[in-house]
């Protein structure tokens, strides 16, 4: 909760601050629909296997101020809810089968993301743009599912490309389509220390300490609606 209320109040400063400064430049608000597509792989101990997380669609707000001409900062503000399940695990150790899926429940992700963007002057209604800039991807809400009895996992910065193009409908309001690219990694540690078989009480330490070194780099999809305020 602690992160959680510094990365708000973070949010809230840097808002105040492109609020507060509209009047030197032009501020952008846009709401989109957002697809969160991840292109996950894993290296996990113990069991080995690979990691499956499913797609989320969300919706999200975003704030882009213009400092320059053709160039700007945005911030946006959403977050999203994952499945999270290994792939091809060995469970041979506990008695079950050496290929097999685990569900490890699910999971929020809080991904603040700031890129410097750099509008092409196109002198039309089509206004493209690229941008880069960084993610920080707080972890929380986890649900550790059904069957092992802690999943942790670690927040994490990340790096974020973009490009995408707004289409003036009038002066003030656009239609904005997006894609983002962010490259993020976690360290996720797995307790299944209650699979341990009655027999074979020494695996207790080691199933309490599965480690998983596991990449998300998940696409963002996003189409919406914006509101020009100069």
């Amino acid at each position: 909760m602690k992160k959680l209320f510094l990365s708000a109040l973070t949010l809230s400063f840097f808002f105040s601050l492109t609020c507060t400064a509209q009047d030197k430049g032009e501020l952008d608000i846009r709401l989109r629909g957002v697809a969160v597509v991840p292109q996950e792989s894993a290296t996990i101990g113990v069991i080995g296997g690979n990691v499956s997380i499913d797609n989320s669609f969300i919706p999200e707000l975003d704030f882009t101020y213009f400092f320059a001409k053709n160039l700007s900062a945005e911030l946006i503000l959403g977050t999203t809810r994952h499945s999270v399940s290994t792939v091809g695990s060995n469970l041979s150790a506990i008695g079950g089968p050496s290929s097999a899926s685990v569900n490890l429940g699910k999971v929020w992700l809080l991904p603040p993301t700031l890129t410097l963007q750099y509008h092409l002057p196109t002198g039309t209604a089509f206004k493209p743009y690229l941008g880069a800039g960084v993610n920080y991807t707080i972890f929380y809400g986890v649900n550790n599912g059904p069957t092992v009895s802690k999943v942790s996992y670690k927040d994490k910065f990340a790096f974020a490309v973009q490009g995408g193009f707004d289409f003036d409908v009038s002066k003030k309001v656009f239609i904005n389509v997006d894609v983002k690219k962010v490259f993020l990694s976690t360290d996720v540690t797995v307790n299944a220390a209650n699979l341990t078989p009655a027999e074979n009480p020494q695996l207790a330490p080691v199933l309490a300490n599965i480690p998983a070194a596991v990449k998300i780099n998940p696409w963002l999809l996003g189409v919406g609606v914006g509101y020009r305020f100069k």
